[in-house]
């Protein structure tokens, strides 16, 4: 049987941390690299960094600069979504709207998440408490009723105490 790869996705948080020079987030991008999982980031946060690059905050647009210029020296790989994957991750995100698990202004997480689940990444890393504070139970009931694998959220502190 063929060893399926270690896989994990990051929030544009986690990137912003890493930009910032964060312990938590270097120590976790270190300890999970160092034991073979591959770090990946999906369209939204490539567009979401792109945006704030663009024309975030002045401190925005720097992390934002930074971590386009760095990903792919962190060892951090995008993963793209076939066209008809997009329009799956937008009904995905309004369902979880709709059963008031995010707030209506946080659009990109419920993208993410699906997008995620649609590249069949089990486990997200944020530090998004909107995401965190999600009840498993619910969420997973979302998933299986988009017909998509579940994807669970977990902060990097909690990841990296996980090693331990």
């Amino acid at each position: 049987m063929a060893k399926l790869r270690k896989r994990l996705a990051l929030d544009t948080n986690l990137l912003f941390d890493l930009a910032s020079g964060s312990d938590i987030a270097h120590s976790f991008r270190e300890a999970f690299q160092q034991r073979g999982y591959f770090l990946e980031v999906g369209p939204t946060v490539l567009l979401e960094s792109h945006y704030l690059h663009e024309h975030g905050a002045p401190a925005q647009r720097h992390l934002a600069t930074t971590v386009l210029a760095r990903l792919l020296q962190w060892k951090i790989q995008p993963f793209d979504l076939r066209p008809v994957e997009h329009g799956i991750a937008e009904q995905f995100c309004l369902r979880l709207h709709r059963k008031n698990l995010l707030p209506d202004e946080e659009v990109n997480d419920g993208l993410i998440l699906a997008e995620t689940a649609l590249a069949e990444i089990p486990v997200f890393v944020t530090s998004d408490r909107h995401l965190l504070n999600i009840e498993e139970s619910q969420l997973c009931i979302c998933f299986d009723d988009a017909d998509l694998p579940m994807v669970s959220c977990f902060h990097p502190r909690r990841l990296v105490q996980a090693l331990r």
